[in-house]
């Protein structure tokens, strides 16, 4: 046996070991690595505004503080006023029930002529094995429910320390950066930041012009509807179906569609019809123009970038999408060396005809304008002095 084999056995050995060790690391740790992820991204958003204060004298830890109880004031007061909200109208469903069931039943009786009462239909929902099924089902549930809160209020804490941490530290840890690299890359990680700031800026002014407009548009449809409390469900709308991916769309409608089913049942359809057709336009059109001018990407590149994003890391990646593809696409392009492009009509989007004699309709268009005594290609002119 050669000398050098143990020894590659066993390196070979050993760096398998290491890997699967890191592949039950990283797995492990995905989930703190994506609330790292979104805090990082969050404290990005804020870094223009505690900036600001901390060039004004205030002390960048205070700074950061009053930022985000500024946003926590502001979510809690929002969230305090839709549920007192949503009790209310779910408490007025709950006491017009037996006039919706009543006119229901008058409908199936009138159009298929059937003696159904009030009485009977609540009986046998009461003693039906669906209902039985679903409360047990629901008792056993509740400890599966309440481990799910509270594991989303720890990884919110998490995210609000980390981003916390981020932004009130922010010089610090970009000075412990690059203490560790030359002098060059200082300045690439400098200018890298810079557009991140930029970029994840823009993108969050995007998605608050089209909460403006998604609100203005679903408050003008819930007032001439007559829904009540319009304006706080436009807000509701705009916030949560621009700030919340994936879910946000049909978790912003519901709310409109149940309070106007409380007004009238059609309003609901209404209701329902109009968000669809909305989603359609902001995706389409809206979202695309939107974001191409103020992230400064290209529309298709910014629904590709959304859609792998959502491929990687699900809701997470399509809102962090954007901004870490514009933050990649621009630093990039301030060191990929570019030429000027020559003057060819094939970059216009037109082909070179010159030489080629032209197309069909060019040569009949040539025939049909040429004047009445001039000579076909191969015949003698008039006036050559031939027979």
């Amino acid at each position: 046996m050669p000398r050098w084999l143990p020894r590659a056995m066993v390196l070979a050995l050993s760096l398998i070991a290491v890997f699967q060790l890191g592949s039950w690391a990283f797995h492990q740790l995905t989930g703190l690595l994506i609330n790292i992820l979104i805090a990082f991204f969050l404290a990005l958003a804020i870094e223009p505004a505690v900036s600001w204060m901390s060039a004004r004298g205030m002390r960048r830890g205070l700074a950061t503080f009053i930022v985000f109880l500024a946003v926590l004031i502001a979510a809690a007061g929002f969230v305090t006023l839709l549920g007192s909200m949503l009790a209310g109208q779910i408490v007025k469903m709950v006491e017009d029930f037996p006039d919706y069931l009543d006119s229901v039943i008058n409908w199936v009786n009138g159009h298929f002529h059937t003696e159904l009462r009030r009485v009977d239909v609540q009986e046998g929902l009461l003693r039906s094995d669906w209902l039985r099924n679903y409360v047990q089902n629901s008792a056993t549930g509740v400890l599966d429910v309440s481990a799910q809160v509270l594991g989303g209020l720890f990884q919110m804490l998490t995210i609000v320390l980390f981003s916390f941490y981020f932004a009130a530290d922010g010089p610090r840890l970009r000075r412990a950066l690059c203490s560790v690299l030359p002098p060059a890359r200082q300045a690439e990680v400098l200018r890298a930041w810079e557009i991140a700031v930029d970029k994840t800026g823009g993108y969050l002014y995007s998605r608050g012009l089209m909460a403006l407009v998604s609100g203005v548009a679903h408050y003008i449809l819930l007032e001439i509807l007559g829904v009540p409390y319009a304006p706080a469900l436009a807000v509701w709308v705009g916030l949560v179906s621009q700030f919340i991916p994936t879910i946000g769309t049909y978790l912003a409608g519901a709310l409109p569609m149940l309070i106007a089913f409380t007004v009238n049942p059609w309003y609901a359809l209404w209701v329902l019809g109009f968000v669809v057709v909305y989603q359609q336009f902001e995706n389409y059109m809206l979202q695309p123009k939107l974001t191409s001018k103020t992230v400064d990407i290209h529309p298709a590149v910014a629904f590709g970038s959304v859609i792998a994003g959502t491929a990687l890391l699900g809701a997470v990646g399509a809102l962090i999408a954007i901004p870490a593809v514009a933050t990649l696409q621009a630093f990039l392009g301030a060191y990929v060396k570019r030429y000027d492009v020559t003057d060819d009509p094939r970059v216009h989007g037109h082909r070179d005809r010159r030489g080629t004699g032209g197309g069909a309709f060019t040569r009949m268009r040539k025939l049909w304008t040429r004047r009445p005594d001039a000579a076909l290609p191969g015949e003698d002119g008039p006036g050559d002095g031939t027979a």
